[in-house]
Protein backbone atom coordinates (compact mmCIF):
# COMPACT_ATOMS: atom_id res chain seq x y z
CA UNK A 1 0.00 0.00 0.00
CA UNK A 2 1.22 3.50 -0.68
CA UNK A 3 0.30 6.68 0.71
CA UNK A 4 0.20 10.13 -0.56
CA UNK A 5 1.28 13.33 1.50
CA UNK A 6 -2.86 14.58 1.99
CA UNK A 7 -4.26 11.42 3.47
CA UNK A 8 -0.92 10.63 5.37
CA UNK A 9 -1.56 13.71 7.22
CA UNK A 10 -5.44 13.39 7.34
CA UNK A 11 -5.45 10.13 9.10
CA UNK A 12 -2.58 11.43 11.72
CA UNK A 13 -4.28 14.96 12.11
CA UNK A 14 -7.32 13.08 12.93
CA UNK A 15 -6.27 10.34 15.23
CA UNK A 16 -4.32 12.76 17.64
CA UNK A 17 -5.92 16.09 17.28
CA UNK A 18 -7.64 15.59 21.13
CA UNK A 19 -4.16 14.44 22.30
CA UNK A 20 -1.14 16.29 23.71
CA UNK A 21 1.30 14.71 20.62
CA UNK A 22 4.41 14.68 18.93
CA UNK A 23 3.68 12.76 15.89
CA UNK A 24 7.02 13.61 13.21
CA UNK A 25 9.24 12.01 11.08
CA UNK A 26 12.99 12.49 10.22
CA UNK A 27 15.55 11.29 7.88
CA UNK A 28 17.41 8.06 8.79
CA UNK A 29 21.23 8.98 8.32
CA UNK A 30 22.54 6.45 10.71
CA UNK A 31 23.04 2.64 10.93
CA UNK A 32 22.30 3.81 14.65
CA UNK A 33 18.93 4.44 14.40
CA UNK A 34 18.32 5.32 17.89
CA UNK A 35 20.55 8.38 17.02
CA UNK A 36 17.90 9.71 14.27
CA UNK A 37 15.11 9.52 17.22
CA UNK A 38 17.53 11.52 19.24
CA UNK A 39 17.41 14.03 16.24
CA UNK A 40 13.69 13.86 15.72
CA UNK A 41 12.99 14.68 19.44
CA UNK A 42 15.01 18.22 18.59
CA UNK A 43 12.74 18.69 15.90
CA UNK A 44 15.08 17.65 12.64
CA UNK A 45 12.44 18.49 9.54
CA UNK A 46 10.66 16.04 7.75
CA UNK A 47 12.41 15.04 4.74
CA UNK A 48 9.30 15.12 2.70
CA UNK A 49 7.78 17.95 3.92
CA UNK A 50 4.93 16.71 5.23
CA UNK A 51 3.43 18.05 8.24
CA UNK A 52 2.82 16.40 11.90
CA UNK A 53 1.46 17.40 15.01
CA UNK A 54 4.26 18.82 17.53
CA UNK A 55 1.67 20.41 20.45
CA UNK A 56 4.32 21.65 22.89
CA UNK A 57 6.22 23.52 19.58
CA UNK A 58 5.12 27.00 20.83
CA UNK A 59 5.24 25.95 24.55
CA UNK A 60 7.33 28.38 26.43
CA UNK A 61 9.25 25.37 28.12
CA UNK A 62 11.17 24.81 25.10
CA UNK A 63 13.16 28.27 25.11
CA UNK A 64 16.88 26.88 25.65
CA UNK A 65 15.49 23.15 25.83
CA UNK A 66 14.61 21.97 21.84
CA UNK A 67 13.74 18.59 23.08
CA UNK A 68 11.07 19.59 25.40
CA UNK A 69 8.84 17.78 26.36
CA UNK A 70 11.29 14.75 25.79
CA UNK A 71 13.74 14.80 28.34
CA UNK A 72 17.60 15.07 27.00
CA UNK A 73 19.15 11.59 27.46
CA UNK A 74 22.30 9.85 26.08
CA UNK A 75 21.62 7.10 22.89
CA UNK A 76 21.85 4.24 25.83
CA UNK A 77 19.46 5.43 27.52
CA UNK A 78 17.15 5.72 24.92
CA UNK A 79 17.62 2.34 23.34
CA UNK A 80 17.80 0.45 26.25
CA UNK A 81 13.58 1.54 27.10
CA UNK A 82 12.32 0.52 23.67
CA UNK A 83 11.32 -2.66 22.95
CA UNK A 84 10.57 -4.11 19.63
CA UNK A 85 7.19 -5.24 18.72
CA UNK A 86 5.24 -6.33 15.42
CA UNK A 87 3.15 -4.52 13.37
CA UNK A 88 -0.26 -5.28 14.12
CA UNK A 89 0.94 -4.11 18.04
CA UNK A 90 1.94 -1.13 16.06
CA UNK A 91 -1.24 -0.62 14.56
CA UNK A 92 -3.14 -1.46 18.01
CA UNK A 93 -0.36 1.48 19.33
CA UNK A 94 -1.31 3.91 16.99
CA UNK A 95 -4.92 3.76 18.38
CA UNK A 96 -3.94 3.59 21.83
CA UNK A 97 -2.11 6.69 21.73
CA UNK A 98 -5.10 8.88 20.39
CA UNK A 99 -5.69 9.70 24.18
CA UNK A 100 -4.29 9.09 27.58
CA UNK A 101 -3.94 5.98 29.06
CA UNK A 102 -2.92 4.30 26.21
CA UNK A 103 -5.90 2.12 25.74
CA UNK A 104 -7.73 1.18 22.58
CA UNK A 105 -11.02 2.35 24.70
CA UNK A 106 -10.42 5.60 23.57
CA UNK A 107 -11.59 4.76 20.22
CA UNK A 108 -15.00 5.22 21.61
CA UNK A 109 -14.93 8.71 21.92
CA UNK A 110 -14.74 8.90 17.68
CA UNK A 111 -17.78 8.73 15.57
CA UNK A 112 -15.89 6.48 13.19
CA UNK A 113 -15.71 2.39 13.20
CA UNK A 114 -13.32 0.65 14.46
CA UNK A 115 -12.29 -0.81 11.16
CA UNK A 116 -12.26 3.10 9.60
CA UNK A 117 -9.75 4.22 11.93
CA UNK A 118 -7.86 1.05 11.74
CA UNK A 119 -7.20 1.80 8.30
CA UNK A 120 -6.28 5.32 9.09
CA UNK A 121 -3.52 3.92 11.26
CA UNK A 122 -2.59 1.67 8.52
CA UNK A 123 -2.67 4.78 6.34
CA UNK A 124 -0.20 6.12 8.45
CA UNK A 125 1.71 3.10 8.65
CA UNK A 126 1.98 2.45 5.31
CA UNK A 127 4.62 5.53 4.92
CA UNK A 128 7.04 3.30 6.41
CA UNK A 129 6.99 0.94 4.01
CA UNK A 130 6.49 -3.35 4.71
CA UNK A 131 10.23 -3.55 5.64
CA UNK A 132 9.82 -1.07 8.58
CA UNK A 133 10.71 -2.01 12.17
CA UNK A 134 8.03 -0.96 15.62
CA UNK A 135 9.46 0.16 19.18
CA UNK A 136 7.78 0.99 21.78
CA UNK A 137 8.29 2.30 25.36
CA UNK A 138 5.52 0.18 26.11
CA UNK A 139 5.27 -2.66 28.13
CA UNK A 140 2.13 -5.06 27.89
CA UNK A 141 3.54 -8.26 26.91
CA UNK A 142 1.56 -10.48 25.09
CA UNK A 143 1.73 -14.30 24.75
CA UNK A 144 4.26 -13.85 21.86
CA UNK A 145 7.63 -12.51 22.58
CA UNK A 146 7.05 -9.04 20.85
CA UNK A 147 3.61 -8.19 20.66
CA UNK A 148 1.36 -5.82 23.12
CA UNK A 149 -1.58 -7.20 24.85
CA UNK A 150 -4.21 -4.48 25.29
CA UNK A 151 -7.04 -6.37 27.00
CA UNK A 152 -4.61 -6.38 29.99
CA UNK A 153 -5.47 -3.72 32.38
CA UNK A 154 -1.67 -3.95 34.25
CA UNK A 155 1.16 -2.04 31.73
CA UNK A 156 4.16 -0.12 32.73
CA UNK A 157 6.28 2.28 30.19
CA UNK A 158 9.87 3.82 30.59
CA UNK A 159 9.39 7.27 30.26
CA UNK A 160 11.49 9.96 28.45
CA UNK A 161 9.52 12.71 29.17
CA UNK A 162 9.47 15.25 31.83
CA UNK A 163 5.62 14.23 31.69
CA UNK A 164 4.60 11.66 34.25
CA UNK A 165 2.93 9.76 31.73
CA UNK A 166 4.46 9.58 28.01
CA UNK A 167 3.77 6.44 25.54
CA UNK A 168 4.96 6.46 21.97
CA UNK A 169 6.00 4.23 19.10
CA UNK A 170 9.00 4.89 16.80
CA UNK A 171 8.82 3.79 13.53
CA UNK A 172 12.51 3.22 11.68
CA UNK A 173 12.46 2.35 7.62
CA UNK A 174 15.31 2.30 5.91
CA UNK A 175 15.13 5.91 4.97
CA UNK A 176 13.06 6.77 7.40
CA UNK A 177 12.70 6.88 10.85
CA UNK A 178 8.73 7.99 12.62
CA UNK A 179 7.84 9.20 15.83
CA UNK A 180 4.49 8.80 17.45
CA UNK A 181 4.40 10.25 21.15
CA UNK A 182 1.14 10.87 23.77
CA UNK A 183 2.17 12.78 26.95
CA UNK A 184 0.14 13.06 30.14
CA UNK A 185 -0.04 14.47 33.15
CA UNK A 186 -1.70 13.13 36.73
Amino acid sequence: MSVDQTSWEAAVRHLYEDAYPYDATGPRRHQDWILDVLALMARIPDPRGWAGLDDAARDPEREGFPTYPFAVHPPEYVAERLQEIDRNSAENLLLALTDDRCTLSNLARFTESEEELRAMARTILARYGDGAGYHTNIKMPGHVRGTLDFTTSSWAYSPLSVYSEDCGLVIVSDTEVGMFWNFSDY
